[in-house]
């Protein structure tokens, strides 16, 4: 019973970690903030998994997990905040982000052979149009941040959370999820960590915003949030599972209009009812 409610609880958790990123971005760089996030995710996962006496991935297993987490968070997550860092318009990454469920779909249908119905096809669609039409506020295209450099960064990482999520279903449902979990974000912690040394200086800003986005972030996004996307994968088909993160910027627009008193203007209002069309019809059973 609890399962079917994870869908509501992994976009609501999601789409807080657009108010985390607005956070901490200001006063941290993305690499050395996204070594700290991955390394506390990694010990409470561990920690909670050494507590239960669960066996953890060794071998093969081990180094799949490893993939997993480089794919989904190190490669993922690093590359858009990099893109944003750099200068790259939410609403530009937001639409770049919307493109992740059509990639998982057709790679889910060429590696793991899940059939991708009409309805499911019409429903990926609508649910880009609508997150276009969400995010359409936001666009800002005479923005410097808009180059090659930082779009093909926002595209590298949603490949990235693309492959991984499929790398996930295919090769990480057996193994235990917490300490599955764990290994994934060390691995990404040390990508991130290598990053960082190459490329960035480390200073933190040690603000009060800083603390409660990182806070925030490890433990309800890291740790919440990607519990529930990997149940639901294990669970359930890729493309329901894929559709889901197009109601991530509707929710994160109605948050920011209850919170910080955002306008909503009739083209969002719009691209949410689309946007909510389109994920039933990619999630809808049809009746035989």
């Amino acid at each position: 019973m609890l399962v079917r409610l994870f869908p509501v609880f992994f976009v609501f958790l999601w789409a807080t970690g657009f108010i985390g990123a607005g956070l901490s971005m200001p006063y941290a760089e993305p690499f050395s903030f996204m070594t700290v996030r991955f390394i506390f995710a990694g010990l409470i996962f561990g920690i909670w998994a050494l507590a239960t006496g669960v066996v953890w991935p060794k071998g093969k297993s081990f180094a799949q997990a490893c993939v997993t987490g480089l794919l989904v968070h190190g490669i993922y997550l690093s590359a858009l905040f990099w893109a944003v860092h750099n200068g790259l318009p939410a609403g530009m990454s937001g639409l770049i982000a919307g493109l992740q469920p059509m990639v998982t779909t057709l790679l889910a249908g060429i590696f793991l052979g899940e059939r991708i119905k009409k309805q499911q096809l019409l429903g990926l669609v609508a649910g880009f149009i609508g997150v276009a039409m969400v995010v359409s506020p936001k666009f800002s295209l005479g923005s410097d941040g808009i180059n090659p450099v930082t779009l093909i960064a926002a595209l590298i990482g949603v490949l990235a959370i693309s492959s991984g999520t499929v790398w996930q279903k295919r090769f990480g449902s057996a193994m235990d999820l917490k300490a599955g979990t764990a290994i994934q974000y060390l691995a990404a912690g040390l990508f991130t960590l290598i990053c960082a040394a190459l490329v960035e200086t480390g200073q933190f800003q040690l603000t009060s915003e800083l603390i409660i986005a990182l806070v925030w972030l490890t433990i309800v996004i890291s740790v919440g949030a990607v519990l529930a996307l990997m149940v639901m994968i294990r669970e359930g088909a890729l493309s329901k599972v894929s559709s889901l993160f197009y109601l991530v910027p509707a929710a994160a627009a109605l948050m920011a209009y209850v919170l910080f008193d955002e306008t909503l203007n009739m083209t969002q209002i719009a691209g949410m009812l689309v946007t909510t069309i389109g994920v039933a019809l990619t999630s809808m059973k049809r009746k035989t």
